[in-house]
């Protein structure tokens, strides 16, 4: 078989003038030429032609068209063409051919305005254009993205020549349709080609695989290989690696394993584009180690790795959860002959602010900009967003500032980043700044950013400020979105003036638009914050009939509001309903409902609430637990509230302050509600401990707070105590030996034994430290089995140490 048949078909991407398909006469050779030489030399040229051409018997409209094939200046081709067009119209007019070349002329300096004018004048004039011509412009009209123009050229050559135009312009016209993803249109002219000419080569059928490859149609494009095998289509590496890329895009890696072996099979050597396409398949299913396989054959078979591929491959890591070590991967990059490029740092940097690790991306920047390459907006964005969720948000404007000034104008999503990310941060004042930042440079907010804007002045209250922005939205053009007016709904809800959320939500139906779940919800969640239960079913039967379908928030809500204005009746209603449409309830839907039963003190149902939750595979919350705590706390029922308290901690949820205050107040205003521990199935290290304190002569509220001390240290939570401890000292209470055991104990368990000097300090005496070693060892009872804490031994420690100083001080003062 010849190279030439298994050579790889190329695009031609330089236009070269076609020279005319017929032979000057010799006799007009020398007139033509000195047509040329009078238009290129003489100023007064039409002057000097009609000299020329007055007694010559051949008329100058007769060789225009070997003119406009030879001339090379497209501004005195137009006045050539003005000119010999008004000599002797009549009698001698321009024909097809001198139109035609004049065409090309045309189209060769890309005049496209001109050359529909011309067109349409022939029409008109009912002058045929070439064959030839027509090809020519519709290659360039593909070629400089004018896709319609040249389709349209297309069947109009169809049309009046009963054929397709050229080879060269039907792929031009090809690859301009699956470059603008119209691969449908594409399929269809390539069937009028082989229909018509049949002129389809291995670059026509290789440009439509690949359109329908892209569109995820690859057994398909697989089916149109098949079918040309043979008809002017041999089989070549380059139509593999267009499947086997489609494939693995498509996320279908087993048909492209299977068309890699095959190519193997037929004798192909794959080439970096085949190994780079299998291994982007890879990359997306996750499956590292087939992509070390493969590398290892690349080195084997000696295709070097790119940089592309590489970049394809660190992305893929970051996207599947892997922990990227940044500089060993660059360092790689580098000893394999891959410099990294500006796409390398960019996946770099956007995976480490995702990670949370800021300043190393900054870092890395940095590294770029010392490596010589340029950033672009791609590196400055995702480090702009980062340093806004750090807080960081001055540094984001240096960045934006720096972007800037490097010549990349930030964009619309660069802005937004800044923007969200200060308003995140209550930086409100300072988005808005950047948003006449924004405007200044020429870049308007759109939608989303005005949403933003909004969200933030109504979480502060500024509600007339996000009035006057809803108004600049108008004024701009900007038509506010269903999410704005949401925005705005639930702000003036919160700001209690009910009215005007009413009437903004009313003006949101009458333009037509769909305020989606979340309008309806921010609407209903007005309504049952006031009370209004009647218009909130009335909104959501509207919500309903506008195919709107209610979602867990919508029932919730509506169930809370019952439950506040305790109609447990119209709470197990709406719940039931809720059961019925097979929405699925959520945490938020049973804390409503153990709060309802709580405060009707129906207990037991409560329970049996908490109980189903948790059979549903729902965890409950601390406002769950911190509902039964308050409840029992209220009813003077402590050992209950000590049983949700101690099985909240033990299930790692966090209390809050009100938690806090609700056992706080419970056990020191019930001063004889403790005794009823029989209701615990277990011992409770917080009651037995407070037992303890109160014998030893506690005062109650110091006893019940370190109680509560003694339990979060025992499940891990260190953290949370030592913040209450800082509360409890700016309310006056001091440190003790019981607050010290906890602190140490917990310290110990988190394996910082020898660091809890640097955690807490010790000024207990000797006594005060026997107490602490009490309560270390109470703690000790309550660790698993297996576990333990060396808070004991360092405590016993202490104890030997301060009695030798204290033996130490005896006997200075005897001997004195």
């Amino acid at each position: 078989m010849s190279k030439t048949l298994l050579s790889r078909i190329k695009p031609l991407h330089t236009l070269k003038p076609t020279p005319s398909q017929f032979r000057v006469p010799p006799h007009l050779k020398n007139l033509i030429n000195e047509t040329i030489q009078i238009l290129k030399t003489h100023p007064q040229w039409p002057d000097s032609l009609e000299t020329r051409f007055y007694d010559e018997e051949t008329r100058v409209s007769e060789i225009a068209h070997y003119v406009f094939e030879r001339i090379h200046d497209v501004e005195l081709g137009i006045k050539f063409f003005d000119w010999v067009s008004k000599q002797e119209p009549q009698h001698f007019p321009l024909n097809g051919l001198a139109y035609s070349s004049f065409l090309k002329l045309l189209a060769r300096f890309k005049l496209f305005s001109e050359i529909e004018t011309l067109l349409e004048n022939m029409t008109m004039e009912e002058i045929k254009p070439t064959h030839e011509a027509l090809s020519f412009v519709i290659r360039v009209y593909a070629d400089y993205s004018f896709v319609d123009k040249a389709l349209e050229l297309f069947y109009y050559v169809i049309k009046i020549y009963r054929s397709v135009p050229n080879l060269f312009a039907c792929n031009s016209l090809l690859n301009s349709l699956v470059k603008f993803k119209k691969v449908e249109i594409a399929r269809k002219v390539f069937d009028e080609m082989v229909v018509r000419d049949g002129c389809v080569d291995n670059y026509s059928v290789c440009i439509l695989v690949k359109g329908l490859c892209n569109i995820g149609k690859v057994e398909e494009g697989k089916k149109l290989i098949e079918d040309r095998w043979g008809k002017r289509c041999v089989p070549d590496v380059v139509f593999f690696n267009t499947l086997i890329d489609g494939y693995s895009t498509k996320g279908d890696v087993q048909g492209a394993n299977e068309l890699f072996k095959k190519l193997k099979m037929k004798g192909f050597l794959p080439t970096l584009k085949t190994y780079g396409a299998m291994i982007n398949g890879f990359c997306k299913k996750g499956d590292f180690e087939a992509i070390d396989r493969l590398l290892k054959e690349m080195k084997e078979m000696g295709v070097a790795v790119n940089t592309q591929v590489h970049n394809t491959i660190i992305d893929a890591q970051y996207k599947h959860g892997f922990e990227v070590e940044v500089t060993e991967t660059i360092k790689q990059m580098i000893e394999s002959g891959c410099e990294p490029d500006v796409v390398t740092y960019n996946t770099l940097i956007s995976g480490l602010c995702r990670d949370g690790k800021v300043w190393e991306a900054g870092q890395l920047l940095e590294q770029a900009k010392k490596r010589g390459l340029i950033p672009n907006k791609i590196s400055y964005t995702p480090l702009i967003q980062g340093y806004c969720r750090a807080g960081k948000y001055l540094v984001a404007l240096d960045l934006l500032i720096e972007m800037s000034e490097r010549g990349h104008e930030p964009d619309l999503v660069a802005f937004g980043a800044l923007v969200h990310g200060l308003v995140a941060a209550g930086e409100v004042d300072a988005a808005l700044t950047i948003r006449h930042r924004m405007v200044e440079r020429g870049v308007f907010p759109d939608a989303g950013i005005y949403n933003v804007l909004m969200n933030g002045l109504c979480k502060k209250g500024k509600f007339s400020a996000a009035k006057v922005l809803l108004a600049e939205m108008l004024d701009q053009n900007v038509p506010p979105d269903a999410f704005v007016y949401a925005t705005l709904v639930d702000g003036f809800i919160r700001n209690g003036d009910l009215h005007e959320a009413k009437k903004l939500f009313k003006i949101m139906i009458e333009k037509g638009m769909d305020p989606g779940v979340v309008g309806y919800n921010a609407m209903i969640k007005g309504f049952c914050k006031f009370g209004r239960m009647k218009e909130a079913l009335l909104c959501v039967t509207r919500m309903i009939e506008a195919h709107v379908t209610p979602d867990e928030f919508t029932y919730s809500t509506v169930l809370d509001g019952y439950v506040k204005q305790y109609d447990m009746g119209g709470a197990l209603r709406m719940f039931g309903q809720m059961v019925k449409r097979k929405c699925k309830p959520n945490v938020v839907t049973y804390t409503s409902l153990i709060n309802g039963f709580c405060r009707s003190g129906d207990f037991n149902m409560a329970k049996n609430a908490f109980k189903e939750m948790q059979s549903c595979g729902l965890e409950p919350n601390v406002v769950t637990y911190t509902i039964f705590i308050g409840s029992f706390c209220k009813e003077g029922k402590l050992a209950k509230a000590v049983f949700y308290f101690e099985l909240m901690l033990s299930k790692k949820c966090m209390p809050n302050d009100v938690t806090f205050n609700y056992v706080v107040n419970g056990f020191t205003n019930s001063p004889g509600a403790i005794l009823d521990i029989q209701f615990l199935e277990k011992k409770s290290l917080f009651l037995e401990s407070f037992n303890m304190m109160i014998s030893d002569g506690s005062a109650r509220r110091a006893a019940v707070y370190n109680s509560i001390l003694l339990c979060l240290c025992q499940t891990g939570m260190t953290r949370i105590a030592l913040q209450l401890k800082d509360k409890m000292m700016n309310k006056g209470f001091l440190p003790d030996p019981v607050s010290f055991a906890a602190f140490l104990h917990g310290i110990c368990l988190e394996g910082k034994s020898k660091e809890w000097r640097n955690v807490i300090s010790n000024d207990l005496n000797e006594q005060q430290l026997q107490t602490a070693l009490k309560y270390s060892q109470l703690l000790n009872q309550y660790q698993p089995y297996g576990i333990t804490s060396e808070a004991s031994l360092i405590l016993q420690t202490l104890i030997k140490h301060c009695s030798y100083e204290n033996q130490a001080k005896d006997l200075k003062v005897s001997v004195k």
